[in-house]
């Protein structure tokens, strides 16, 4: 079976806090997991995807696309919070959902695709080197 891409549903939002937690240990309880999701979903510049495999989701990323004053007026897009099932990963399911998002953040007119990555993430740093994605500055935060 061939794997889909949809947006994400309110009652999705408990398998994806069970995808997400691959990435830390920072948890919302489902219902304000489901509240938040609404939130991003009718915000008109994000939305939380699924990837389902045979019935199952899989995976999981959010994908904001920005206006910008920049580059001629064209909107910058951000992938975030890109999970794949532990036991799946290594198949190419994020390869495919990667590639997905590109695809619509190009459709929506966007000029790039960023994302950031922890520095001790270094095999995802190779995954994302290897779909194209360069090096080209650095990224800093401030925690707040």
């Amino acid at each position: 079976m061939e794997p889909k891409v949809r947006e994400a549903a309110a009652q999705d939002a408990e398998g994806v806090l069970e995808l997400l937690r691959a990435l830390g240990p920072e948890e919302l309880p489902p219902e304000e997991a489901r509240g938040l999701l609404q939130r991003i979903q009718s915000s008109g510049l994000g939305r939380v995807y699924v990837l389902e495999l045979e019935g199952r989701l899989v995976g999981t990323f959010t994908l904001w696309v920005l206006p910008n004053l920049g580059h001629g007026g064209r909107p910058f897009a951000v992938l975030e919070s890109v999970v794949v099932a532990e036991e799946l990963r290594g198949q190419g399911l994020g390869r495919f959902l990667t590639a997905w998002a590109a695809g619509e953040a190009r459709r929506q007119g966007a000029y790039k695709l960023a994302l950031s990555s922890s520095l001790s993430r270094e095999a995802a740093h190779r995954f994302y080197q290897a779909l194209g994605f360069e090096v080209y500055g650095i990224s800093l935060k401030l925690e707040l």
